[in-house]
């Protein structure tokens, strides 16, 4: 593969995983704190592909893979949240701060909704979208690093 295609790929892939949270909110699944935490790498990956089109050498794709493994490690992070092996954010898990609500604002049927981060949402084959966003932004991490290394090995 080109160093062009493995950089559309990967910013293309952080772009359709955007896509994807942004089509399950849609659909009624809000996103948790955590959910956007790993999502701020994703709107940095897709900007920075688009720059390593337009300049080249390692360094925007050698970016574009740091920003990859922090979403990734978010993924795996939230996945532990869910999963009970870790604590999570005190403001966002069954334990923590409701952010000032009242005990009346938790029994409104019109009021805010509380999407905890430690509750698992949505599952695919097991595994829940924090596991696929840690799992597929790994998949971009190598996509990434393969164009690095195209990069490389061009200017060599």
């Amino acid at each position: 593969m080109t160093r062009t295609s493995l950089v559309l790929l990967a910013a293309g892939g952080s772009f359709a995983l955007l896509a994807g949270a942004y089509l399950f909110q849609a659909l009624g699944y809000p996103p948790c704190a955590l959910c956007w935490w790993q999502r701020y790498p994703h709107f940095a990956a897709v900007p920075i592909g688009l720059l390593a089109l337009a300049v080249r050498g390692p360094l925007f794709p050698i970016l574009g893979s740091i920003a990859a493994s922090a979403t990734a490690l978010i993924g795996v992070y939230h996945t532990g949240v869910e999963r009970q092996w870790w604590q999570g954010p005190a403001s966002c898990t069954g334990s923590g701060d409701l952010g000032g609500l009242a005990g009346g604002d938790l029994l409104a049927v019109e009021g805010p909704r509380i999407v905890m981060c430690d509750q698992v949402s949505w599952e695919l084959l097991g595994l829940s979208m924090a596991s696929w966003n840690a799992i597929l932004s790994a998949v971009l991490v190598v996509l990434w690093v393969l164009a690095a290394r195209r990069s490389v090995s061009r200017v060599v």
